[in-house]
């Protein structure tokens, strides 16, 4: 079952849970795919973020996790493996076999530290094995350390800071280039040994450090090894997007190439955190993350603007009808089934007929039916379907948003599934509402708010578009009208055939049977 968010936060560390509070508190459906294990996880501490010194990064990212399902977001322990776009949706597959989709895609998901291939190395890595001064230096502050060397500028600049913090620091050659004379000049300044003999191994005693054992078998005393990473982009998941990771400037690793607000060039996806800078620490790569889903929520307003605009033209509609072979069910809508079953035959308006299910199914019944829609297209498809079910029905194209249906009554006014801004909305509901004769009914229906967190749906997520009835009943006199507001189930079939429940909301007014006098 594949479900649907506005944004998909790839990787749980700093960047990407930061990013996912930020989308969650502008309303956004956001989900963080993420094993919960972050780079800086063989670390006890992590310091240089405030209010958060010292604190466990596995204890940080649990914090991190509470806070996005705080503002609605969805966490799934899982890793993102690939990622396309169909039809302007990416779907990301998960290696737990599941898939997701989403309208934009924030990718956190961090870097792979390539070590030295020097036995002790690897185990001792984020303990006495570090590589950043701003993330472990106090803790080394005046003890002997080792810098190992395997690219000779970055090595160069850590011998440098760590000897801010202690003053025994140890400069290692091993399989580094050679110094130049300038870079010699630096350590000897700061009175910074320079061992040229290649290293072995660590020597370690009772599970800390204590040397570095040379080739010749010498064991040079020290209690923290520095080493220079090649750090390496975990960026797979967007190899199937085109975009691919850029070396970095001094050759220590590489990233994937972003503007600013963390954008690609591929339209759509953002990066942020050590994906896309390899020497971000966690308060940066926080801020990268807020900084990317800022410009992600404001991407998104800007499309459903266009969208919003878009829908409430002739135009969007006639090339949806026009492109399409049949865009509905042809069943008439539930709930007008519901109400008008009981009613005696009369006159209809069906406001928003579309491909004309509903004003067919009435005029089976015996009513005389008028279908008004924006759209030709959809309106000859309706005829078409009439002549079919060989039923008489009056087809009329006009635009609802202003289209007055006065001084014309009708025993029942019908307006289904119909989502148009406020204002738009309330101005028709009116008009509607004084077309219906007295002891006639109007019925206005549309999806309640309560589908937007049905995940699986690929609806467009405008929630301004979907009042629930109680607020449609406002445009209502209550002292003119008998007002019925409800927010019925029913079940329903997602795009991937899963059963699931919607929920509508339904407005039944019956006017008065004589209209007071004002």
């Amino acid at each position: 079952m594949t479900q649907n968010f506005d944004v998909a936060v790839l990787g749980g560390g700093a960047a990407g849970l930061s990013g996912a509070v930020a989308l969650g508190r502008a309303r956004r459906s956001v989900v963080v795919v993420d094993t919960g294990s972050p780079r800086n996880a063989p670390a006890d501490n992590m310091h240089g973020f405030l209010s958060r010194d010292g604190i466990s990064p596995l204890d940080f990212v649990e914090i991190g996790r509470a806070e996005v399902k705080r503002y609605g977001g969805l966490v799934l322990p899982a890793t993102a493996v690939s990622a396309h776009r169909t039809d302007g949706v990416f779907e990301v597959s998960l290696d737990d076999g599941q898939s997701i989709t989403a309208r934009r895609l924030l990718v956190t998901t961090g870097l792979a530290d390539e070590l030295p291939d020097v036995p002790g190395v690897a185990e001792r890595w984020g303990r006495d094995v570090v590589h950043c001064p701003h993330c472990h230096g106090w803790e080394l502050r005046d003890q002997p350390v080792g810098v190992l060397a395997t690219h000779t500028e970055w090595a160069v600049r850590q011998a440098l800071m760590f000897r801010q913090l202690t003053p025994e620091v140890t400069f290692f050659q091993h399989t580094a280039p050679a110094m130049t004379e300038k870079q010699v000049a630096q350590l000897t300044a700061w009175g910074i040994d320079v061992v040229n003999e290649p290293v072995e191994s660590l020597e370690v005693v009772d599970d800390r450090i204590t040397g570095l054992r040379l080739t010749d078998e010498t064991v040079v005393p020290c209690s923290a090894v520095i080493v220079g990473p090649q750090l390496v982009a975990n960026s797979g998941v967007l190899v199937g997007l085109g975009l691919k990771p850029t070396t970095h400037p001094m050759g220590v690793g590489e990233s994937i190439a972003a503007d600013p607000t963390g954008l690609t060039e591929v339209p759509g996806v953002w990066v942020a955190g050590n994906v896309t800078d390899v020497m971000a620490q966690m308060m940066s790569s926080a801020t990268g993350g807020a900084a990317a889903a800022a410009a992600i929520n404001a991407d998104l307003i800007a499309e459903d603007t266009r969208l919003t605009v878009r829908m409430l033209s002739q135009d969007y509609w006639e090339e949806r009808y026009g492109s399409e072979k049949q865009t509905w069910s042809g069943k008439p809508n539930p709930q007008l089934v519901a109400t008008a079953a009981d009613l005696p035959p009369g006159t209809a308006l069906d406001v928003g007929t579309g491909e004309g299910a509903d004003s067919i199914w009435l005029a089976s019944r015996g009513w005389k039916v008028t279908g008004v829609d924006m759209a030709q297209a959809a309106l000859d498809r309706a005829a078409q379907h009439a002549a079919d079910a060989d039923v008489d029905v009056t087809w009329r194209q006009a635009d609802i948003t202003t289209w007055d249906p006065t001084p014309a009554q009708f025993d029942l006014v019908s307006m289904q599934y119909v989502h148009l801004p406020r204002q738009v909305r309330d101005a028709l509901c009116r008009r509607l509402a004084a077309a219906v004769r007295p002891a006639g009914t109007l019925l206005i229906v549309g999806h309640h708010p309560a589908d937007l967190t049905v995940t699986t749906l690929r609806r467009p997520r405008l929630p301004h578009l979907m009042p629930t009835a109680e607020e449609i009943a406002t445009v209502l006199d209550p002292s003119a009208w008998d007002i019925t507001t409800s927010a019925p189930e029913r079940p329903a079939t997602d795009p991937h055939g899963q059963r699931i429940t919607l929920t509508d909301a339904v407005l039944r007014a019956v006017r008065e049977a004589v209209d007071r006098p004002q």
